[in-house]
């Protein structure tokens, strides 16, 4: 009987435990006024220092949409920037509140490592970059080669793994972040370079002489990047899930920065929802029932943010291609809200 006793108790003391850790890093996030966020920091389109002193990119998007949602302003947020080797311990550690750093979502970072993927806001594949002078038109080409890559990464997995599978020797150069492997990569310390093709043609874009590098067009993995959140707060992961998928959901809908006050008028149902006319969806996440129309007020719909930091508005001009929405033949499926 008392050994049951004792077990009882310490069941409940666990539950209360639980309980009151719930909700801990949402309000936290609440006291402190702000949002911390981890970023890359040296990766054009997704988050980098522009001319003026500013962090742009999609990263950086995302993590101004979650302050527009938590607090109704999207200014209210920190970005730290974090290599490859250290942002799985600064998210463990509560350094950031969520890491938005181009970062792919896999099993073992999930279930090893106490974090949980919030959701895909860029879809990936891994390729290597070359010299044109080099006269190669495929990785299989690539014997002997040396090859740029940073350490840590899905990327130097994948890297070890085609080259395996293929029987192809290489000599691999590990460089500590991206703006490192791009300086060893044009001082001509390795032949190739391999990330997220995305990543490649922003570092391309940052080269002297941009015309004079190939991606090439073997593709090593799939990488599905996204935020990641630490798995103690469910509270602040259907934060972060759930903004991303407003941004998906409000381009879907053709809800945009520049028309959202219009769109209030909107008789489609599904749009009073999202941008808080009817419904407490807000009050279902702690937030206020604008918590939608102030990400895209203030940030945009994912379109947007696609197309000024990847697409069209940008020096990079990517094609939407997997990152397009659904509908248009690509990847990005907005959950509903509702």
């Amino acid at each position: 009987m008392q050994l049951f006793k004792l077990v009882a108790i310490c069941a409940a003391l666990s539950a209360f435990s639980a309980t009151a850790q719930a909700g801990s890093t949402f309000d936290n996030i609440k006291k402190r006024d702000k949002v911390i966020c981890g970023v890359n920091g040296g990766v054009a389109g997704f988050s980098v220092v522009d001319s003026e002193g500013k962090m742009k990119g999609l990263d950086v998007d995302l993590c101004r949409a979650l302050a527009a949602a938590m607090f109704g302003d999207a200014n209210k947020t920190e970005n730290k920037q974090l290599t490859t080797q250290t942002r799985f311990t600064a998210l463990q550690s509560s350094e950031v509140d969520v890491l938005a750093r181009n970062t792919t979502l896999t099993l073992t970072r999930d279930a090893a490592l106490g974090l949980e993927g919030a959701g895909v806001n860029f879809y990936d594949s891994q390729g290597i970059m070359v010299r044109k002078a080099l006269g190669v038109t495929s990785a299989k080409e690539l014997g002997g080669a040396t090859i740029c890559v940073q350490p840590g990464t899905t990327t130097e997995l994948n890297l070890n793994d085609w080259f395996k599978s293929q029987k192809i020797e290489f000599k691999q150069v590990v460089v500590d972040n991206a703006e490192n492997v791009r300086s060893a990569y044009e001082s001509g310390r390795c032949d190739a370079l391999t990330t997220d093709k995305s990543q490649a043609a922003a570092h391309r874009s940052a080269l002297a002489k941009p015309d004079e590098h190939l991606i090439l067009p073997d593709s090593f993995s799939k990488e599905p990047l996204g935020p990641m959140v630490r798995q103690d707060d469910m509270k602040w992961f259907n934060v972060v899930r759930w903004t991303l998928n407003a941004m998906l959901e409000a381009e879907e809908y053709g809800i945009t920065s520049k028309n959202v006050d219009a769109m209030l008028k909107s008789p489609n149902p599904n749009i009073q929802r999202i941008l808080g006319v009817n419904g407490d969806l807000g009050k279902s996440l702690g937030l206020d029932n604008k918590w939608a129309y102030n990400v895209i007020k203030q940030v945009g719909n994912y379109g947007e943010s696609f197309d000024r930091n990847l697409g069209a508005g940008s020096p990079l001009k990517l094609e939407r291609g997997l990152n397009a929405l659904w509908k248009d033949g690509g990847l990005h499926y907005g959950l509903p809200l509702r």
